[in-house]
């Protein structure tokens, strides 16, 4: 049964189109991260909230949301990254003024250990920590026991402990056969707390390749040598690797903004996101040629698709500027530059 169905959803802002039509289901045990910008993230809260006219179908449990939602009633829980608590009173009196309110048979120890908030739990909120602050938010958000969890940017500015705390929290829900769905800025973050993870802007929802590398002993085979009559099969794969903690993420060439290699290390840029690959400089520049990338200098590769401007600061010194998210400039050597101009033809 799908906890969250999207069915048509689209939304502009005045003349300015955020995203076109998509659909998307979650189901139960399902942990899904939606990567977005700010404009977009904050019209779906909307949307959920009641607040934004929505042009297509939010389904919730087979509810069909309108803009007038009782959240808890739908089954839906949203952990926003701007949350209000209140200051004087201590850890443990927020999560009981919360299990009172919304009548949940939920352990407030369990929902301390899980949190680790045992050590504060008679600590007024205005002592905690900004970190421990955003994990009284999840406390509270676990308190109600909704079937759909949404959390905004849950790991924005937070501590490594609080980070490991807020993904132990999504490894439990999604045990616990609840539906995830994060929406964040941060593609790191998309890809490192959900299963799938998805790209949405104004060119609609794109799913994002990825796989785990971890092998389970389950999974392990042992390869039998080939005989001397077998012949290996060549397959042409175009997709670039990256790798991201333990998982190798794939993306198709155009999607690529440029790549920089800094000690040793390559590291491929899309839309404003660090991926580090698992190639060299010089394997990425063989492997993208024949997709328009050009070696603009010997730490960079750029995608020639991507190039809105060259710009001359002296007879020696050039840069691209790239018509990507942050408006990213690279430099162009003097060499490189004759090659870009004999390439387009120029004198």
């Amino acid at each position: 049964m799908n906890v969250l169905s999207i069915h048509n959803l689209e939304k502009q802002d005045k003349d300015i189109l955020l995203f076109p039509k998509f659909n998307l289901e979650i189901s139960r045990g399902d942990t899904v991260s939606i990567h977005s910008s700010l404009n977009i993230r904050e019209s779906i809260l909307k949307l959920f909230l009641g607040k934004s006219t929505i042009n297509g179908e939010i389904t919730v449990l087979e509810k069909k949301l309108s803009e007038r939602n009782n959240l808890h009633e739908l089954g839906i829980g949203i952990s926003f990254l701007n949350q209000g608590l209140y200051q004087r009173l201590s850890v443990l009196d927020h999560l009981k003024l919360f299990k009172k309110l919304y009548d949940t048979d939920v352990s407030l120890e369990d929902v301390f250990t899980i949190t680790q908030l045992s050590q504060v739990k008679h600590s007024a909120i205005r002592n905690l920590t900004f970190s421990e602050q955003r994990r009284v938010h999840l406390a509270i958000l676990l308190v109600q026991n909704p079937e759909l969890y949404i959390f905004e940017e849950p790991d924005w500015n937070v501590d490594m402990e609080t980070r490991r705390v807020i993904l132990n929290i999504v490894s439990y829900l999604k045990e616990s056969g609840k539906a995830v769905l994060i929406l964040t800025g941060n593609m790191e973050n998309a890809i490192t707390m959900a299963d799938c993870v998805y790209r949405l802007n104004e060119d609609g929802i794109h799913k994002v390749d990825m796989q785990d590398t971890t092998v389970s002993p389950e999974m392990e085979v042992e390869e039998e040598p080939l005989e001397k009559e077998d012949v290996p099969i060549t397959v042409n794969f175009n997709k670039i690797p990256t790798k991201v903690h333990d998982k190798i993420i794939l993306f198709d060439p155009p999607e690529i903004d440029y790549i920089e290699s800094n000690d040793g290390q390559s590291h491929v840029y899309i839309k404003g996101d660090s991926f580090p690959s698992v190639f060299t400089l010089n394997e990425l520049e063989e492997k993208l040629k024949p997709f328009g990338f050009f070696r603009c200098h010997r730490s960079y590769i750029v995608n020639l698709q991507k190039v809105r401007e060259v710009i001359t600061w002296t007879r020696n010194s050039y840069s691209l500027v790239l018509d990507d998210k942050p408006k990213s400039t690279i430099p162009l050597s003097k060499t490189k530059m004759t090659q870009l101009k004999e390439m387009l033809g120029l004198k």
